[in-house]
């Protein structure tokens, strides 16, 4: 017999009669094998105590009493899906259990495993929280994190780039992010390059950005390695024009202002050029503001460059009596 979904009993989404399943994309193996196949057994027995009605299958707990996650895998809450949820809760109750563990330093409380959005509905109205209670050791709990989001589908590109890069700083190794996100290694490689690449502040500045998949992140990301563009998009998530945009339209004026500044002609700077007699060696000079640049070329362009770096103290002293001389 077929096994069920990881935490069939506890992830279908609320009030939802069908099972969604993430494209598998990744084959675990090894310990991440071993950690999921845990964590179905821990799954299947509590489906089997809750239907037998077990007094220990799902408690209710004091909202008070439930930590976040160690580690977050959201950009925001969609407020519109969270209303949803709030008015189906207080119309039907809570119809899916979380997941949590004892919390791991405090005596008492308990972690999310996952199911933060059920904890946050059931904190608005006033009510405990319906949960499952299972010892579970910080790589399951990620992977389950990472499962029970993918099998509601409802994570953006960036938002798994972003845990995924969470999951990496924290000391969790590939495999098991693989496991979490069910991805293969070359589409965490592509995440993890993303993450690392656009900057912390613009990521957050955009949000979710639901609607925009990996190819356009991964431009972004090639994009804003550029000094300038980091600095242009900088300027742009702090404009009055971006504060009103939803998260794909962020994402949007951003991209698109990067690109148009690229297409921009580039400012004309103060410059020349010069060429010895015997074409020897060629140099273009161009200055801006307090800064002003010599490129030397041509097949003796290294010695003579090493010959003025040898000189500049004399020369700098001619300069200087130069000066002189002409304020007189």
């Amino acid at each position: 017999m077929a096994r069920k979904d990881v935490f069939a009993n506890i992830t279908a989404p609320q009030g939802s009669g069908t099972e969604r399943r993430a494209a598998p994309g990744y084959a675990t193996r090894g310990a991440s094998r071993s950690m999921i196949n845990s964590l179905h057994e821990l799954a299947e027995k509590a489906a089997l105590a809750d239907q037998n009605q077990s007094a220990d299958a799902i408690v209710e707990l004091d909202t008070a009493l439930v930590e976040n996650s160690f580690v977050s895998d959201r950009l925001g809450d969609d407020d519109a899906a969270f209303a949803e949820l709030l008015e189906a809760i207080k119309e039907r109750g809570q119809d899916t259990p979380i997941l949590v563990r004892p919390h791991p330093t405090t005596d008492g409380q308990y972690q999310i495993v996952f199911g933060h959005r059920r904890v946050r509905a059931a904190k608005a109205l006033g009510r405990p929280v319906r949960a499952i209670v299972r010892e579970v050791s910080d790589g399951d709990h990620v992977i389950a994190q990472g499962q029970e989001n993918s099998a509601r589908e409802n994570l953006s590109f960036i938002e798994r780039a972003i845990f995924a890069h969470k999951l990496l700083s924290l000391g969790h190794d590939r495999p098991t992010i693989q496991a979490a996100l069910s991805v293969d290694a070359p589409m965490l490689t592509r995440m993890l390059s993303v993450s690392s690449r656009v900057p912390k502040t613009i990521v957050e500045a955009i949000g979710a950005a639901k609607g925009i998949g990996r190819d356009r992140w991964i431009d972004l990301a090639q994009q804003i390695e550029k000094p300038s563009a980091a600095a242009l998009a900088e300027e742009l998530v702090t404009s009055n024009t971006f504060a009103p945009l939803q998260s794909d339209a962020r994402f949007e004026f951003v991209a698109n202002g990067i690109k148009k500044a690229g297409r921009l002609p580039k400012r004309q700077k103060a410059g020349g050029e010069w060429q010895a007699g015997d074409a020897s060696v060629r140099a273009e000079f161009q200055g801006a503001g307090k800064s002003y640049s010599i490129a030397l070329k041509s097949h003796d362009a290294g010695r003579f460059g090493r010959f003025i770096a040898d000189n500049l103290e004399r020369l700098h002293a001619e300069f200087l009596t130069s000066t002189k001389a002409e304020e007189r």
